[in-house]
């Protein structure tokens, strides 16, 4: 059984990983136990830091993200700023909300601007900020914000996303057949 409290990541393993920002905050706090679930890709496995304290479950089915999930205090996102990261969205920020799990996240562009200025996800860059922004989650009472995540994904869910993509291109597609009707069938033509 891995000890409380437990921050928790789930998705692929890789260079979009910040491996330093997690070692010093697993240094920073060796009480605090980081559960790290997902394939490793696209970088050494040797190169992942080793604490007694870092958990590297590997992968896990979606069927099984949820038990994981239940028994986490925190989702953590710890992305590198790098070019790997520049224009990444995050899925993984509305999967932990909807499980009511609060977030400390490197300031990705998407998260900082969709979740961390609505006060839904603590943004944090560095080690020492990512343990302050973590230690205050901890200990805040959670009824109004998940009010505030609940009203919030109410208004971004993939039905919605693929109805306003659908509505996008059936507009993109009427403009089209608007500007080339009159090239197709002229209203007069000369003899």
């Amino acid at each position: 059984m891995i000890p409380r409290p437990r921050l928790g990541f789930f998705g692929v393993i890789d260079e979009r990983l910040d491996r330093d920002l997690l070692a010093a905050v697993a240094d920073l706090r060796p009480d605090w136990h980081f559960v790290m679930i997902g394939p490793v890709v696209k970088i050494d496995p040797a190169s992942l830091p080793q604490r007694p304290n870092i958990h590297w479950l590997g992968p896990k089915t979606y069927a099984e993200l949820p038990d994981y999930l239940r028994h986490w205090d925190l989702g953590l996102m710890p992305f590198a700023l790098n070019e790997a990261t520049r224009f990444i969205s995050p899925t993984k920020t509305p999967e932990f909300l909807a499980a009511g799990l609060r977030v400390v996240s490197t300031p990705i562009v998407d998260v900082l601007r969709d979740y961390g200025e609505a006060g839904l996800v603590a943004v944090a860059e560095t080690p020492e900020a990512v343990v302050l922004s973590a230690e205050a989650l901890l200990f805040q009472p959670k009824d109004a914000w998940l009010e505030a995540v609940d009203q919030r994904l109410a208004t971004h869910s993939w039905d919605r996303t693929w109805a306003a993509m659908q509505a996008l291109m059936s507009e993109a597609q009427r403009r089209s057949g608007a500007l080339a009707a009159p090239l197709l069938y002229p209203a007069t033509t000369s003899v």
